[in-house]
């Protein structure tokens, strides 16, 4: 299984006005998923991933012969477990394509861009 990458915008405020008490939902994704990821998972985070009409927002990525996919509308309170079974979906495939429907529901409604392998773009 190769290494995969999830980065979370931490700096993501979904909607949420810039003197909200507490952390923003970007960095309480970040947190969420901290400690749960499936193996072969790395987490990381990001101060802005320039997709704030769609907070949270997240990358998979895993290397230069997976799919790469930009998700957005994360929501940190009811997502996570989804999230999680996407990653490990993902992580079980040589190309980062997982059938349609064997991806969780926010994988297949909130995808924002898929980007091909690098080895396909030449």
């Amino acid at each position: 299984m190769a290494e995969v990458t999830v980065t979370i915008c931490t700096t993501c405020r979904a909607g949420a006005s810039t003197d909200a008490p507490g952390p923003r939902p970007g960095a309480r994704l970040h947190d969420a998923l901290r400690g749960n990821l499936p193996r072969g998972v790395t987490l990381r985070a990001a101060e802005c991933l320039s997709a704030c009409s769609r907070g949270c927002s997240m990358v998979v990525a895993g290397g230069a012969a997976r799919w790469t996919y930009v998700y957005g509308d994360m929501d940190p309170d009811t997502h996570v477990p989804q999230i999680l079974d996407g990653l490990a979906a993902y992580a079980a495939t040589p190309d980062g394509l997982v059938p349609w429907r064997e991806r969780p529901e926010v994988f297949r409604k909130q995808s924002i861009a898929r980007i091909p392998p690098q080895e396909a773009c030449q």
